[in-house]
This record gives C-alpha cells, structure tokens and sequence, in this order.
C-alpha cells in the first residue's frame, strides 16, 4: 500500500516535491479567489504568477524524474487534464 503524501503532513514530506506542489497549488487556489474579489490588485497578481512559475518548473522536474508519481499527483489535484 503506497501511502499519498497528501495523507499526513509530518516534518518530513515538507521538503519533498509533492508536498512543495500541493502546498503552492492551495496558495494559488487561495489568491485565486481573492482576486476575484480584489481585480485591481497588481502585486497579489505578481505574487500568482511567482507561484505559478515555481510548481511549473517542479512539475516538469517531477514529470522527467519520477513520470508515476507526476500522474498520481496531477490527478489528485486535478490541475492538468
């Protein structure tokens, strides 16, 4: 049985990729809203798109390392189709 990193958040799993992506995706869902409130604000804009970049680059690094544990992430975050 493979536990998901998603399960437990213990001191240990905070360094790995996974756990980096799920934590960037709750920012990005949490600035999302936001702005959808506040449209005028340019610097939560700026910080979205720090975010977005950062869990691009670390997908693309877990997709060309780890390409099981890529899909097993995408789909339970439901980020990519």
């Amino acid at each position: 049985m493979v536990k998901s990193p998603f399960i437990s958040f213990n001191s240990e799993n905070k360094g790995s990729v996974e756990f980096q992506v799920f934590s960037f995706t709750n920012k990005i869902r949490k600035l999302t809203s936001h702005l959808e409130l506040h449209k005028k604000d340019y610097l939560s804009q700026r910080g979205l798109q720090k975010i977005l970049g950062k869990r691009q680059r670390l997908l693309a690094y877990l997709s060309k390392k780890k390409r099981v544990r890529y899909k097993e992430l995408i789909n339970q975050l439901g980020i990519r189709e």
